[in-house]
């Protein structure tokens, strides 16, 4: 794949792109006869993932991270899975303090149909 391919497949920008090889979120890609970057499909399902753990408030510095562990191979299976577990906690809480603030929502507009039918009413 061409780094447009990529880039349209991912949503992501050609620079952006560029940017992860540089600080190390995504392996150098081969290149062909031209000096183009080449990619392999696998490319997409990483790029995917680092994407969920930006979405999840993961830093960037701690993907980069978890990035060159992955590269270092099997040898860093148990240091990558405690970051998730890490990271998973975190998740765990946001959508804890999620849940409770919907429930807050929820009351405080039951509140406003309740004062707009009394002000209809009146």
């Amino acid at each position: 794949m061409k780094i447009s391919d990529v880039a349209m497949a991912t949503g992501l920008s050609v620079d952006t792109l560029r940017f992860y090889e540089k600080i190390g979120l995504i392996d150098p890609p081969a290149r062909d006869a031209a000096g183009r970057r080449v990619y392999d499909r696998d490319i997409l399902g990483w790029i995917r993932f680092l994407g969920q753990l930006n979405a999840t408030g993961m830093k960037q510095a701690d993907r980069v991270r978890y990035a060159r562990l992955r590269a270092k191979g099997r040898e860093t299976l148990a240091e990558r899975r405690e970051m998730l577990e890490a990271h998973r906690e975190v998740i765990r809480r946001q959508l804890e303090q999620l849940h409770d603030t919907l429930a807050l929502m929820d009351r405080k507009v039951a509140i406003y149909h309740d004062l707009e039918k009394e002000s209809a009413d009146v």
